[in-house]
């Protein structure tokens, strides 16, 4: 055992020491190169320390902690389903936040509450209210259920999405094509505003589930086992599932839909520590900051001065790898009938 927690250990003070590398360098990185000494010496008007500390520095902050976001989710989630394939967004919280986005943004508002843009309040209201709907059509049933409440958030997110297609086919061009461009996910942002914004949800959503590290280990075994082992599945189940779906419906609010995060870091993580929660939430947590620090990086970077949406990088290296886990699934099931 000891020899694994020491590995473990040095794995996680090198993913932390490659993470900070990646920040650093993240920020120095894009169209534009930053002069060093202007930034580090302050000097007075300096368009590089403003375009460090006002656009580049927020920006890689809300990546990191976005993807942090949605790869810790991907965790749970995976753990409360029991089901590798699941993410953040099975449950149908991005559909849910694209309907509040898309209408928002079909009515022309241009609102601002308390610093915070209308768009990203509608989308979290919309998010908020696909969560509660899902839940309270889980419960309508015979209790509770993850079973049902995953065909549910499945079933929501198809309904949702054709929710948007109707508002982008009855929309204007500009509208259409601004719902395209938002459903595409981005990190564009000026400030620090937007990273405040997400960071409560943020906190809470990954506190509650890097509390409950042991819970998921006996989850992941089993309803039955896990209960046998003083768990009380259904409480720490909802615990979990609204600590994600919150954490998650602000991130979707902030950056609109970025898919697959939730899905390759969790797995990466896994072949790293193993399927243990005490060692795969840490390494995911930063694994998951960094990747979409480095997507967001390649996407402002690989065709410049145009920019990518980062969602569509994160989709471009997402479906390959979902296809190369439903492969894998699939030989490994097929060696266990081999065996029986």
């Amino acid at each position: 055992m000891r020899p694994n927690t020491e590995r473990t250990d040095r794995v996680l003070v090198a993913a932390s020491v490659f993470s900070t590398g990646v920040i650093v360098a993240a920020v120095f990185v894009g169209v534009r190169s930053i002069a060093w000494f202007d930034v580090l010496h302050g000097v007075p008007g300096s368009v590089d320390a403003d375009i460090l500390w006002r656009i580049r520095l927020p920006r890689v902050c809300l990546g990191f902690l976005s993807g942090a976001v949605l790869a810790v989710g991907g965790v749970a989630l995976q753990a409360v389903f029991r089901n590798p394939l699941a993410t953040p967004y099975t449950l149908g919280i991005s559909a849910g936040a694209a309907v509040g986005a898309a209408l928002y943004m079909k009515a022309g508002l241009s609102l601002t509450v308390g610093g915070i843009p209308g768009l990203a309040i509608a989308a979290w209201v919309s998010a908020a209210f696909a969560t509660a709907l899902m839940f309270g059509l889980t419960r309508a049933g015979r209790g509770f259920s993850t079973a049902t409440l995953l065909l549910t958030g499945v079933a929501l997110s198809f309904f949702f999405s054709s929710v948007v297609l109707f508002i982008q086919y009855i929309g204007d061009v500009t509208t259409s094509f601004r719902v395209g461009r938002w459903l595409m996910g981005g990190l564009e942002v000026v400030g620090f505003a937007p990273v405040w914004q997400l960071a409560p949800f943020a906190t809470i959503g990954l506190a509650t589930v890097i509390a409950a590290r042991r819970d998921l280990d006996l989850l992941a075994m089993g309803d039955e086992s896990a209960a046998s082992r003083g768990v009380v599945v259904r409480r720490v189940k909802v615990r979990l599932l609204v600590a994600v779906s919150t954490m998650v419906a602000g991130v979707v609010a902030t950056c609109g839909p970025i898919g697959f995060v939730g899905l390759i870091v969790p797995h990466v993580g896994r072949l790293v520590v193993g399927p243990k929660h005490d060692r795969l939430v840490p390494l995911t947590l930063l694994g998951g900051g960094t990747f979409l620090v480095l997507c967001d990086t390649a996407a402002r970077t690989v065709i410049a001065p145009v920019e990518i949406p980062v969602g569509v990088i994160t989709a471009l290296l997402g479906g390959p790898f979902f296809l190369a886990l439903l492969l894998r699934q699939r030989a490994s099931a097929e060696r266990e009938r081999g065996v029986g």
